[in-house]
């Protein structure tokens, strides 16, 4: 595994010198604007360092924005988690911040260029929803949009070369299912729905249909590839040779032809169609190579987000072992935590050590996304990313927000725990303490079988909402198990329609940020079961969460007189269950720091 970094990652001085060879550039291809994504053509969150576009001109390194860069004008679009670090990360007198979703990219168009333009998209970048939402938004006005080969890429003079990671097969007894079983499966929604073929374009989507696994991108065991798979359950795979040992070829079978990656626009224009695409994650080139071919297409869901959503048996029981290892782990870094006086530690020494536990069991493949440790006002900071340069002591009072995970063969991890360093003060408590009602409320919750995350994310709210407060992030994300950290399409998000099902997992992971001044946040990783019917109750069919995670929450920090019984009671009865799964797994002086964590309140 490569160990985290803690280099300086982002620049701002560097902005307004490429800002204005972009410029140059859409002035020679006669444009008046350029979009720029942070995306690749997988539409992935986390991306390969060649395809950090909007890192490299704005020095913006959230995992979600994008920008648009006019003639006149730049701004940086991002959403709640970034607008205190987008501040700090790029050059705010050439790219102005813009609050989004709040403010549509359209909206900002019209009000920048009222007399029209033509504003160019790189169509690998983009999916057909995407442009059609913009579009939509631009209907009557003078702007156009113009697919165009990536402005970017042509002033980015040492652009680094895509990934060749490794690939690896999936053992079939952790996953569940073989590949083959997946593939006819999928085949016959095809024939069901009379339709030819299907594109696949998102890399963990192919991973989970083949039992695979790569190293293209850091802490995504994901391969770069494409997919389709035709009715009859055969599948041509494009992908570059070199990533692929014999094993994984003798793994993936004669009914899987293997092709380069340039094999995949020819073969787009060889299909005979109707061939499904899912509007929300393939490329916009894509839809043009059928359209020039006029090879008719269709639109539906990616035919593998919903099946790898809901974990199978096999894969559950392998996440429930992986999160009892991590939270051993978790369990051996707090006792060292504990051990600390303000003043003694920083940022980075948190880090470090956290991931020295993981590896410490033998199992850590990587670790799941980049470790959030940050102190005091950088806790205000929802993605924060300690560097050499930010690194910062822990001091007396303040809150440490630390959330982190980990990649194991047999489950992905993610778990967030606040901890104060010292004395806390009283007001942290009590936001603290909210953020923790919210939290329990999602575990203990039932609710009916056909609700979705809209219909639950405001029950985490409630207790913030009581006090005029309020966190600028869903409350839970989709994530696999040994793939991706952030996995759809379920959410626990008013952004969410997408109804739960038996075996998605989701986080629980309400918070509370103030700007300058402290930040909380409190997650477990939950998996949605069938709930048993009550005595009494109306015997309709209920859906309930069961909790992955096992390591105590910090009793320091909450205000005992603002829980109700209810709530204390299963507080009580998690770290008695903490207890009991983790004991077995840690050290002596583990064991004894877990047995003071875990006092009943």
């Amino acid at each position: 595994m490569m160990r985290q970094s803690f280099s300086q990652t982002s620049d701002p001085s560097q902005g307004p010198a490429r800002l204005s060879a972009l410029r140059a550039a859409m002035a020679s291809e006669g444009l008046d604007g350029f979009l720029i994504p942070r995306a690749d053509a997988h539409q992935g969150e986390y991306v390969a360092p060649g395809d950090e576009r909007l890192s490299w001109l704005t020095g913006f390194t959230g995992s979600a924005g994008f920008c648009i860069a006019l003639t006149q004008a730049a701004g940086v679009f991002i959403d709640g988690r970034y607008r205190s670090q987008v501040k700090a990360q790029v050059d705010l007198g050439h790219f102005a911040p813009v609050h989004w979703p709040e403010t549509k990219p359209a909206d900002w168009l019209l009000a920048q260029l009222p007399e029209g333009g033509k504003i160019g998209f790189d169509p690998w970048l983009y999916t057909p929803d995407q442009i059609a939402v913009l579009e939509a938004g631009l209907d009557g006005s003078d702007i156009t949009l113009v697919a165009h080969t990536n402005l970017v890429d042509a002033v980015w003079p040492d652009r680094p070369r895509p990934p060749m990671g490794a690939v690896m097969a999936y053992p079939e007894h952790l996953a569940g299912q073989s590949h083959a079983e997946k593939r006819q499966a999928l085949a016959e929604a095809l024939r069901a729905d009379r339709q030819q073929s299907a594109v696949f374009t998102l890399p963990d989507s192919i991973a989970w249909l083949l039992n695979i696994r790569g190293s293209d991108i850091p802490r995504n065991p994901v391969p770069h590839s494409f997919a389709i798979l035709h009715n009859d359950a055969r599948l041509t795979l494009f992908i570059d040779a070199q990533k692929l040992s014999d094993p994984v070829r003798t793994h993936l079978g004669g009914e899987i032809t293997l092709r380069p990656a340039h094999a995949f626009g020819p073969a787009l224009r060889s299909l005979t169609g109707p061939v499904r695409l899912d509007k929300t994650s393939v490329p916009v080139w894509v839809q043009q190579q059928l359209d020039e071919a006029q090879v008719p297409h269709v639109w539906g869901v990616d035919l593998a987000a919903l099946p790898k959503a809901r974990k199978s048996a096999a894969e559950i029981a392998a996440t429930r072992e992986a999160h009892l290892r991590d939270g051993a782990a978790m369990c051996e870094f707090l006792t060292w935590f504990d051990a600390q006086t303000p003043g003694d530690i920083t940022e980075i020494d948190v880090v470090t050590q956290l991931e020295a536990a993981r590896e410490a069991t033998g199992a850590l493949l990587d670790i799941s996304f980049e470790t959030i440790a940050g102190s005091g006002p950088h806790g205000a900071l929802p993605h924060y990313r300690v560097s050499e340069v930010s690194n910062r002591t822990l001091a007396d009072g303040d809150l440490l927000v630390l959330d982190s995970g980990g990649q194991y063969l047999d489950g992905t991890t993610d778990i967030t725990r606040t901890l104060p360093m010292g004395t806390p003060g009283a007001e942290e408590c009590a936001a603290f303490t909210r953020v923790l009602q919210g939290m329990i409320a999602i575990s203990r919750l039932r609710w009916p079988a056909g609700l979705a995350g809209r219909d639950l994310d405001a029950i985490a709210r409630y207790p913030l909402w009581l006090a005029d407060q309020d966190y600028g992030h869903g409350t839970g994300h989709g994530v696999g198990v040994y793939l991706c950290v952030h996995e759809g399409p379920q959410r626990l998000s008013r952004a969410s329609d997408v109804p739960f099902e038996p075996g998605m997992i989701v986080s629980n992971e309400p918070g509370y940020y103030r700007e300058g001044a402290f930040g909380i946040r409190i997650e477990n990783l939950v998996v949605v079961q069938e709930a048993e019917r009550l005595a009494g109750g109306d015997q309709t069919a209920k859906l309930c969460f069961e909790t992955l995670n096992f390591v105590p929450i910090d009793r320091r920090l909450i205000d005992t007189d603002m829980l109700s019984t209810g709530e204390r009671d299963w507080l009580n009865d998690y770290h008695a269950a903490c207890v009991d799964k983790i004991t077995p797994r840690i050290s002596p002086a583990a064991q004894d720091w877990l047995k003071v964590a875990t006092q009943p309140l």
